[in-house]
């Protein structure tokens, strides 16, 4: 595997991940402001969302790595 595509991986797990972590710990805001909608976040708390996100990606990477390395699947012999 190129760094290229390990970084392609990476990043497809990443946003994958960030979808699904996104919604934890979400308030809505009880009494919305002029301009403020009723289904936001009281406190996104996106860095911390952020970070939890990479380090599960990075777990997440690092099993997909050696598999990869490993030769537990191929991508080039799933085309013959």
């Amino acid at each position: 595997m190129s760094w290229a595509t390990g970084i392609m991986v990476y990043l497809v797990i990443w946003w994958t991940i960030l979808f699904t972590v996104l919604p934890l710990g979400v308030r809505r805001v009880e009494n919305p402001g002029k301009g403020e909608d009723r289904g936001a976040p009281e406190r996104p708390q996106l860095l911390r969302k952020a970070i939890i996100t990479s380090i599960v990606a990075a777990v997440l990477w690092i099993g997909f790595y050696f598999l990869h390395q490993s030769d537990v699947f191929s991508f080039r012999r799933m085309v013959e």
